[in-house]
């Protein structure tokens, strides 16, 4: 992945929104825009607390802007239309200008709405890490490595088509037919290279439109020492990991297991589609190898710790609900009973801490991310925990989730479900300071 792009005057990097072909094999060839020619676009490295300008071009044929997903900027330039960030037009460009923080594992994406066209916003290849070094990193490992893992090739399928039964409540979902770790299928492009002994930090990034992905690395156990880019409060090793769309994780891992691994998908179909990379180690020969590993449950509070966070200042009760599309259509979402642009801001006062209870009375996972704001993890399925800190939380089916959030960054600030077919359908609302 290139490290910098070519910054315009002025820029600490520019980005070129366009038309690309990403080869994720030979033979199979995905045409779809990206940034600066490719998918992930360039790794952004920027330090906590510069003052950073980007310029942003737009040569693709429809409105477009970008969202420095996990930042704490200012609504005019977070990238969200809804907060007002003005869109980029087709052949004008425009220049985001903020500062850096905080530190940690970010990454930038297209926040437009796609709806029923799969070409548009997370379907295609609008995504990149943005990383923010922090000012003084301790760096315990000794090989860095960016992977963004997403699906390609969506389209649509109903319910009923998939379970083969009697007519569905449930409207059109989205499905895919290719996946790659950044802009390669498993078993293509150059692997990972490793040594013996040597402590690799994987910077891991869920950049699918609607897809979890759960991997692992056969033989090998993962250390989580960060949590969308949020230092972990207890770093433990684990022998898989999950990630929802838009979940970021840090993860060292040791390499005391010699001979050439696949890296990949959990879910054997989802990797024979091309979600993997090869790691080497020197001098290892032979083929590939996978094992599957034993399916354990991926559990945040694993992270956390056990006594339970402060007390809030206010509450807001939040019950996430879906009207059938039926067949031919999306389901709509609702929060409290009504759906974007109808739903109720959540009014808040400067400095104070408030808690979001996501009841999730669907059947549907729900990665819900808050814009321009840091919160922490207070209870998850009715177990207490503290001390996570998270900018995206998958709130499982028919399960409730409660979050904290200090009111520190004034301004709009969008709330929604990271799932496109969601957020485009209703599931949105904002955050507005008294």
């Amino acid at each position: 992945m290139p490290v910098r792009a070519l910054a315009a005057a002025g820029a600490d990097y520019t980005i070129r929104i366009a038309p690309i072909s990403v080869e994720l094999a030979p033979g199979r060839v995905i045409r779809t825009v990206g940034y600066n020619g490719t998918a992930p676009g360039p790794l952004l490295r920027l330090r906590e607390g510069q003052q950073a300008s980007i310029n942003v071009i737009n040569d693709s044929e429809v409105p477009e802007l970008v969202h420095w997903h996990g930042l704490f900027v200012p609504p005019d330039v977070d990238g969200a239309m809804e907060e007002g960030t003005p869109m980029v037009m087709p052949g004008q460009s425009t220049t985001y200008t903020f500062t850096a923080r905080p530190a940690g594992t970010r990454w930038y994406h297209s926040h437009a709405m796609a709806g029923k066209d799969l070409r548009r916003s997370l379907y295609s290849g609008q995504f990149g890490f943005l990383y923010v070094e922090p000012r003084n990193d301790a760096g315990q490992y000794d090989q860095e490595v960016f992977i963004a893992m997403h699906h390609w090739e969506p389209y649509f399928v109903s319910m009923q088509d998939l379970r083969k039964g009697p007519p569905p409540d449930n409207g059109l979902e989205v499905a895919y037919k290719s996946a790659s770790f950044n802009d390669k299928a498993l078993g293509h492009g150059e692997p990972v290279r490793v040594r013996q002994g040597q402590r690799v930090l994987f910077r891991l990034l869920n950049a699918s439109a609607t897809d979890d992905v759960m991997l692992a690395l056969p033989g090998h156990s993962f250390k989580v020492v960060a949590l969308d880019g949020n230092p972990a409060p207890s770093p433990v090793a684990v022998e898989t990991l999950m990630l929802a769309p838009a979940e970021r994780i840090d993860a060292v891992v040791e390499m005391n297991r010699p001979g050439i691994w696949i890296f990949g998908s959990a879910e054997d179909d989802v990797r024979n589609m091309g979600m993997g990379v090869v790691v080497e180690y020197a001098g290892a020969t032979g083929t590939p190898q996978w094992q599957a590993p034993a399916m354990a449950k991926w559990d945040y509070l694993t992270f956390g710790r056990t006594a339970p966070a402060a007390e809030p200042d206010g509450r807001f009760e939040l019950t996430i609900q879906k009207i059938p599309g039926g067949r031919g259509g999306f389901n709509r979402w609702t929060i409290n009973d009504k759906s974007w642009p109808d739903t109720d801001p959540l009014v808040v006062e400067r400095g104070k801490r408030y808690r979001l209870v996501f009841r999730n009375d669907s059947g549907d996972m729900h990665p819900m991310h808050l814009h321009r704001h840091v919160f922490e993890l207070t209870r998850f399925a009715d177990r207490p925990t503290s001390g996570i800190m998270k900018d995206v939380v998958n709130v499982p089916p028919r399960q409730t989730v409660e979050v904290d959030f200090v009111a520190d960054d004034p301004g709009l600030s969008l709330l929604h479900c990271h799932m496109q077919e969601h957020q485009d359908f209703g599931f949105m609302t904002l955050v507005q300071y008294a």
